[in-house]
């Protein structure tokens, strides 16, 4: 039986979205966070009846946020406040407008490099001030550095489960940031886009259902492979709901409706497809574990939790402590091989990639290949 995931080499390279587009043919590209997989039909069936139809208007209601709370009550076993969330175009603009609600400008908003690197642009972008708490050594939440950097701080933007480490936060961890925050007077605001991609044993564990006065934003775009078709929610605590409710209602104003419309049809429908991805991904992730252990086991690494991500240290490889050079250009250059350089990530990212892992186990296997005879 076949896998979303099997879509021939020649088709992925007619794709005309950044992972495909960016490089020449012969680069295999695996950087940006896009899958190479067919989408579920009945979000391919709802997008097409959608502009058959002619139903490409403005978005209204609360059809999103009923579509999200029947998959995170059968994923999560979450109870969403539908009345309370609010729909906004897409997580990362709209945790700016959740930010400029509980924050004034000039504000710090506290992030953890390694990160996302669109945090520190839009935190900017918001007129607010980035403040670091770098993850500890474990690549986990360094609970004494967030002690400090909320004392400069009204705001804290989570990333869970973190990018790029795949790092998925635990109930007793978000506690204790729930308190350290209460103490200083900070307010959590929580990027849960890859929550439904969870590959390994532990649960993800919403914020909001540990600290009351969290707001989470969550989207269909990663775990769907709809970030061309933009739509997303905004997801108040219990103590948090008058505060989102005072976001502009302008916001929602930028929802695409046909988006909505894909992103509501994965969440009700799309829940056996997304089984089928993540075995696959649990596979990869396996046999990333193994080659690198068996062909370049001086790569230090620690298996995701979630994402689809690998974030490698590869300072120690032969190739690179030989010529110095940054791993993302000996492997772009030499191994015609895209990764997403460390350094992109702040501070921790030097001499790391990180390299995407939703791919077929075959386009996976060539990967591999090329990074490990390329750095040894």
């Amino acid at each position: 039986m076949g896998t979303p995931f099997d879509v021939p080499l020649d088709e992925l390279r007619t794709r005309r979205s950044s992972k495909w587009a960016t490089y020449p043919s012969d680069v295999l590209p695996a950087f940006v966070a896009e899958m190479d997989v067919r989408l579920p039909e009945a979000v391919v069936r709802a997008v097409a009846d959608a502009l058959a139809a002619g139903d490409t208007g403005y978005e209204v209601g609360n059809g999103y946020a009923e579509a999200f709370a029947g998959f995170a009550a059968e994923r999560y076993g979450w109870d969403v406040p539908v009345a309370a969330s609010r729909p906004v175009p897409d997580v990362m603009l709209g945790i700016v407008e959740v930010v400029r609600v509980l924050t004034a400008p000039g504000d710090g908003v506290v992030i953890n490099p390694p990160v996302y690197p669109p945090f520190r642009e839009f935190v900017a972008h918001a007129g607010r001030r980035v403040v670091d708490a770098p993850l500890g050594t474990d690549g986990r939440l360094d609970l004494e550095a967030l002690d400090r950097a909320f004392t400069d701080a009204t705001a804290y933007l989570l990333c869970h489960p973190h990018n790029p480490t795949g790092t998925l936060h635990t109930r007793d961890e978000l506690a204790a940031v729930g308190a350290l925050a209460t103490r200083h007077g900070v307010r959590v605001v929580a990027d849960e886009i890859h929550a439904p991609l969870v590959v390994g044993d532990a649960p993800f564990v919403p914020t909001t259902t540990v600290i009351p006065d969290a707001v989470a934003l969550h989207s269909a775009s990663k775990g769907f492979h709809l970030a061309g078709l933009k739509a997303a929610l905004a997801v108040p605590g219990p103590d948090a709901a008058a505060d989102l409710a005072r976001m502009p209602e302008i916001v929602g104003h930028a929802v695409s409706h046909v988006g909505s419309v894909a992103h509501q049809a994965a969440f009700r429908e799309g829940g056996p497809w997304l089984d089928e991805v993540l075995a696959v991904l649990r596979e990869n992730v396996a046999t990333v574990e193994g080659t690198l252990a068996d062909r370049l086991p001086s790569a230090r690494w620690r298996c995701p939790e979630a994402t689809y991500f690998a974030w490698l240290d590869l300072r120690d490889t032969p190739a690179v402590r030989a010529s110095g050079a940054e791993p993302v250009r000996l492997l772009r250059e030499e191994g015609r091989l895209a990764t997403q350089p460390g350094p992109t990530f702040g501070p921790g990212g030097e001499g790391r990639v990180r390299l995407n892992l939703a791919c077929s186990p075959t386009t996976l296997t060539e990967v591999l290949d090329r990074l490990t005879t390329t750095l040894t």
